[in-house]
């Protein structure tokens, strides 16, 4: 019997498809492992990669904060007759003239406890910086910096609200200053005016400091007897951001592993003796803070 053209084109269709269905290949087990693999591989490969990315843009950013918060000190001398902010050491609840603590750069004083200056931003308002700089709270703060205590994590906090501070030697610091010079560092000029700087470009302003050292915005070391009262932060692969005077900004990387201590709380006792082993960082820091008389 014949068959007709349609019958005949249909039946060698099904045939045609139950040989594809019968033959078409599927993934052995070895062959899910393996790309399994080849993933794990792959993503072993690219997290680093993006950490390294990350860690490098929250550098930059921390950088720019110092530059800008510089560049508002600048603008504060150039509208004020060249004087400086006032820079006190809160922690010693040093007066003001004016008795008006909300003169000062920064007004609040960080800790490991509960205390409502750890999470209040309303000091960015205060600060006589804000209008200059936008009034960017963000600009106040390291995208590394994201270390609270156990007292605070159990709060709910996240982190606090300031990483920056300000060279001691830079601004007008109070009872501290006496015949051009500060008390806390005999024989060193205090700048009270931009153009009392010899040389701006190496003479820092703004830096980021170590979580565990910070209190007030008052970055303080004794230059004249080698100890380390205030620590520099490390978060960025061991480095620290510095602005200076002219306006520009760098990271500076230190040598001593004493000067790196873990970005926790209660990691350090200070102020502690400089060591041979930390002389070099020491004098980096020292030389760009203030000069002889």
């Amino acid at each position: 019997m014949v068959l007709t053209s349609k019958t005949a084109i249909r039946r060698r269709f099904r045939g045609t498809c139950a040989r594809v269905h019968r033959f078409s290949p599927a993934f052995t087990l070895v062959e899910l492992l393996l790309v399994v693999a080849v993933i794990a591989i792959l993503a072993g490969l690219l997290l680093p990669v993006l950490a390294r990315a990350r860690a490098s843009a929250a550098a930059a950013s921390c950088l720019n904060n110092t530059r800008q918060l510089t560049l508002g000190w600048l603008l504060y001398a150039d509208q004020s007759n060249d004087h400086l902010v006032y820079n006190l050491g809160l922690d010693k609840r040093q007066p003001i003239p004016s008795g008006n603590r909300d003169l000062n750069w920064v007004n609040n004083i960080m800790s490991w406890e509960l205390d409502s200056d750890n999470t209040n931003l309303a000091f960015v308002a205060k600060s006589p910086l804000s209008p200059l700089i936008g009034g960017s709270a963000a600009i106040f703060l390291c995208p590394s910096d994201q270390v609270v205590s156990p007292v605070q994590r159990s709060a709910g906090w996240t982190r606090r609200v300031r990483s920056y501070s300000m060279n001691a030697m830079v601004g007008d610091a109070g009872p501290n200053v006496q015949a051009g010079g500060n008390i806390l560092n005999p024989g060193y000029r205090q700048y009270l005016r931009l153009s009392d700087m010899e040389s701006p470009t190496s003479t820092f302003v703004m830096v980021d400091e170590h979580p565990d050292s910070i209190g007030d915005g008052y970055f303080y070391n004794t230059i004249y007897d080698r100890q380390w009262v205030h620590l520099p932060a490390s978060y960025h692969g061991g480095a620290a951001n510095f602005s200076f005077a002219d306006g520009h900004a760098e990271s500076h990387r230190w040598q001593s592993g004493l000067i790196r201590p873990p970005a926790r709380p209660d990691v350090t006792v200070l102020p502690q003796t400089v060591t041979s082993a930390d002389l070099a960082d020491y004098y980096w820091v020292a030389l760009r803070s203030s000069a002889r008389y």
